[in-house]
């Protein structure tokens, strides 16, 4: 399964890309305001990183307009998919979009049909939220459950990014599920290398060793 971060902190990119973990980046308005910096900007440095995938989202809610943006950003490096969000407007931009060979990014995703339609018109991934599901009462990985047979019995190359990841437990989940990809928050990644057994042993280890005669 391939581990995505779900954020636009450079810093926090190179840091997982440096170690080896990372295989991309998915980005919203939301995240890109925090940091401040211009959005192209911060686009242009992930990819430089040499980051193959980099999810960058429209805010058009028209179709014109999302084609618009999608084949702008879709230009400013090889490594960008274009986020677009599952909306009647979006499917129909993400057909034309597909077609021209954008990768696309159909996100906002909340059921197995929507998941479906994504597919249908070409989607390179399909992005369900399964946090948000867990807030409102239901069982997210239900809904990666049900998109992993409908995609399987139908041999859908569209793959499935799971995302809304709050703790390591969704990332176990997804994998055991057979979802493509997760995408997660630095706090979640950092927390799927550490365990409190391998501090311990690590610190044990070390010990010992000052007790071994050199020289």
């Amino acid at each position: 399964m391939k581990l995505f971060l779900d954020t636009a902190s450079v810093k926090e990119i190179r840091t997982m890309w440096e170690i080896g973990i990372l295989d991309g980046v998915t980005t919203n308005p939301t995240l890109v305001a925090k940091e401040g910096r211009k959005f192209e900007e911060v686009l242009r440095e992930i990819c430089a990183l040499g980051v193959p995938s980099v999810s960058a989202e429209v805010v058009a809610t028209d179709v014109e307009g999302m084609l618009r943006e999608g084949r702008h950003l879709r230009g400013l490096h090889p490594s960008i998919y274009v986020k677009v969000p599952m909306t009647p407007a979006g499917l129909q931009a993400t057909k034309t979009l597909a077609s021209e060979g954008t990768r696309v990014n159909m996100t906002l995703v909340f059921s197995a049909n929507q998941a479906l339609l994504a597919a249908k018109v070409g989607a390179a991934y399909v992005s369900p939220f399964i946090g948000r599901l867990d807030d409102q009462g239901e069982v997210g990985m239900e809904l990666i459950r049900d998109i992993v047979a409908i995609y399987s019995n139908y041999r859908f190359s569209t793959e499935i990014l799971v995302a809304s990841v709050r703790h390591p437990v969704h990332v176990l989940e997804a994998a055991k599920l057979g979802a493509h990809i997760a995408t997660m928050p630095y706090a979640v990644m950092e927390k799927l290398v550490q365990h409190p057994l391998t501090d311990l042993g690590l610190a044990r280890f070390l010990k010992d060793w000052e007790k071994v005669p050199r020289g």
